[in-house]
């Protein structure tokens, strides 16, 4: 019982965050935000506080990692630097290919921005309603289905015994 409100505690911290809730602009590394958001997501479900997430599916979860990477920096979020934070974050090593695409379909769908600099292009939200309803959305459908797991794993616990 006791994980699960821990669960619920850091979900809720989760969705603050996402909502601008604690944020701080006093770090110069613009993935502090995200690094804090994920370790407070996941610390309650794994040993070393650090998501092992396979590869396809943060590929399905690929519209809502971007939104939710580009929201949560405050700035210099270029194309590189989110898929340093797919790394760094949830260990994907996705190529250029599939991250550029995605980011270019989320700015023409109107969901970010995209600001052309000399030699680099920066995303930002564009419309912080239709991500915060995608991501709510993504979130509901993910939550469901490891309610799911995590019942039929008590059941074959009980089965077990």
């Amino acid at each position: 019982m006791s994980s699960q409100g821990g669960s619920e505690r850091t979900l809720q911290s989760l969705i603050g965050e996402l909502n601008g809730v604690g944020r701080s602009d006093s770090s110069s590394d613009p993935a502090v935000r995200t690094e804090a958001v994920i370790q407070d997501a996941s610390g309650s479900l794994f040993d070393d506080g650090t998501p092992t997430i396979d590869d396809g599916l943060v590929k399905e979860s690929l519209p809502e990692l971007l939104m939710m990477l580009v929201g949560l920096r405050d700035g210099d979020t270029h194309g590189k630097g989110v898929m340093e934070d797919l790394n760094r974050f949830f260990g994907a090593q996705l190529s250029p290919g599939t991250v550029y695409p995605m980011l270019h379909d989320l700015e023409e769908e109107g969901f970010l921005e995209m600001r052309e600099l000399v030699q680099t292009k920066e995303y930002a939200i564009d419309d912080g309603d239709a991500v915060r309803n995608e991501l709510h959305e993504a979130m509901t459908q993910h939550l469901a289905l490891g309610m799911v797991f995590h019942r039929a794993l008590d059941e074959f616990d009980a089965a077990d015994d």
